[in-house]
C-alpha cells in the first residue's frame, strides 16, 4: 500500500507542496482523505480505482468479497450441495413412499383376487339352494374354489372374444314377405366411408363416390348387410346419415366380431344364412380369414375424389346375380388369380358384347343358353 502511494508522490511532486512530511507518521486512512481532496482540487492526477478499493479494503475489519453474477450462482449452487443433507433426505422420503405405495397395490391387488375367487369359486346350487357336486369336490376345499374361480375367468374371457350372439341376423323371410336370393357383406370403413380428422372439425367420415349408385342398383337383388369393426355408439349414426334411404337391411358392430389374434373376424357361420350365396367385400383379408372363398377383396380407399371402384363392383355384383350363381364361391375363387379382379371382369364383358354384336342374325336357341354363354364368358 505504501509503495503505491510513494510511487504516486514521486510522479506529481507540485501536488504535495506545502504538505508536512508528518502526514506519513498519521494513520494510513487520514493520509488517504488528504491526498484524494488535494488531487481533486488540482484535476491533475485522476485516482485509479483500484487504488481507491485498497484503502476502503485497510478500514474494514472484515473485507468484503466481490463477485460477478456468474460467481453468484455458483456460490449459490456450491452452497446448496454443500448443503446435500436435506437432498438425501427427499430421496430416502421418496423411496418409502415408493415402498409403501407397492406395498398398497400389493394388499389390494391381493384383497381383490380373493374376494373374486371365494365369489366365482363357489360350488353350484340347485334351485332349492342345495349344494350341487361337480367335478371339483373331491377336490380339496381351497383348490376347489381356485379351481372353479379360473374356469369362470376362462368363459368370462371366452364371452368377451366371441361374437355376443349366435345368430347375427334373424331368420330369412318366408312368403308372402320377399327375402333376397343373395346376401352382400360390406366393410364400412375405407370402403363405403374413409375417416378424416381436421383441426377445425375433428373426425368425419367422407362418403365415397358411387355409395348412392350401388345400393339403389343391388337393394333388390342382395340383402345389404353393413358388417364392421367399429363400435356401434360410433358407426350407427354414420352409418343412417349415409344410408337416408334405408337401402340397409342391417348393420352388425363390433360386439358381433371374433376377437382372436388381435383381430376382430368376421365369422360367418353365425350370420345364419347361407354361405353359396353370401358375399364379403372388404379390403382387409384378417376380418374374413375363416371363410375366405366368400372374400371378394378390394383396395383400401384413402378418400380420393375420383374413385369409380364402386360402380365397376356394382356391375360385378348385378352380374353375378342376374345369371342366378348356385355358388358364388366358385366365381371368387376364379378372380382370386388375377391382381385386379374388377378389371378382368370388365375385360371380359366387353368380349362377351363383342361377341353378342356377331351372334344376332343366329337363330334363337334355349331360353338358358344366353346365361350359359354369359357364364362362359366371365368364367
Amino acid at each position: 500500500m505504501f509503495i503505491i502511494s510513494q510511487l504516486s508522490l514521486r510522479l506529481q511532486p507540485h501536488t504535495v507542496t506545502g504538505m508536512s512530511w508528518k502526514l506519513l507518521a498519521r494513520p494510513f486512512s487520514m493520509y488517504r482523505r488528504q491526498f484524494a481532496k488535494t488531487a481533486t482540487i488540482h484535476r491533475r492526477i485522476p485516482v485509479p480505482n483500484f487504488a481507491a478499493r485498497t484503502f476502503n479494503l485497510s478500514e474494514t475489519k472484515s473485507p468484503p468479497v466481490i463477485t460477478t453474477n456468474v460467481e453468484s450462482q455458483c456460490q449459490e449452487k456450491i452452497f446448496n450441495i454443500a448443503d446435500g443433507d436435506s437432498g438425501s433426505d427427499d430421496r430416502a422420503t421418496a423411496i418409502r413412499n415408493m415402498k409403501y405405495t407397492f406395498l398398497f397395490l400389493g394388499l389390494s391387488l391381493t384383497a381383490v383376487g380373493s374376494y373374486v375367487i371365494l365369489v366365482l369359486g363357489r360350488p353350484p346350487e340347485d334351485e332349492n339352494g342345495q349344494t350341487v357336486a361337480d367335478e371339483y369336490s373331491n377336490s380339496p376345499i381351497w383348490q376347489q374354489y381356485v379351481l372353479r374361480g379360473l374356469r369362470q375367468i376362462k368363459q368370462f374371457a371366452l364371452f368377451i372374444q366371441q361374437p355376443s350372439r349366435d345368430k347375427l341376423l334373424p331368420d330369412p323371410l318366408t312368403y308372402p314377405y320377399y327375402q333376397p336370393p343373395y346376401t352382400l357383406v360390406l366393410e364400412f370403413t375405407d370402403v363405403l366411408a374413409h375417416p378424416e380428422w381436421t383441426y377445425q372439425t375433428g373426425w368425419r367420415f367422407k362418403k365415397r363416390p358411387g355409395v348412392d349408385y350401388m345400393l339403389e342398383n343391388l337393394a333388390g337383388l342382395y340383402e345389404i348387410v353393413v358388417f364392421t369393426a367399429e363400435p356401434g355408439i360410433t358407426i350407427f349414426p354414420v352409418i343412417e346419415a349415409l344410408d337416408q334411404r334405408g337401402l340397409i337391411s342391417y348393420k352388425l358392430v363390433r360386439d358381433s366380431t371374433h376377437f382372436i389374434d388381435g383381430h376382430h373376424v368376421k365369422n360367418l357361420e353365425k350370420l345364419n344364412r347361407d354361405l353359396t350365396k353370401v358375399i364379403v367385400v372388404d379390403w382387409n383379408s384378417q376380418s374374413v380369414k375363416f371363410h375366405a372363398d366368400n372374400h371378394f377383396a378390394l383396395e383400401r380407399w384413402a378418400g380420393g375424389d375420383d374413385d369409380n371402384t364402386l360402380v365397376e363392383l356394382t356391375a360385378f355384383l348385378k352380374t353375378i346375380a342376374e345369371t342366378d350363381i348356385e355358388d358364388v364361391r366358385d366365381v371368387l375363387r376364379f378372380y382370386k388369380q388375377f391382381e385386379n379382379p374388377l378389371n378382368t371382369f370388365q375385360q371380359k364383358r366387353m368380349e362377351y358384347m363383342e361377341n353378342q354384336k356377331h351372334t344376332r342374325d343366329k337363330p334363337i336357341g334355349q331360353p338358358g343358353d344366353s346365361v350359359k354363354r354369359l357364364l362362359s364368358a366371365l368364367l
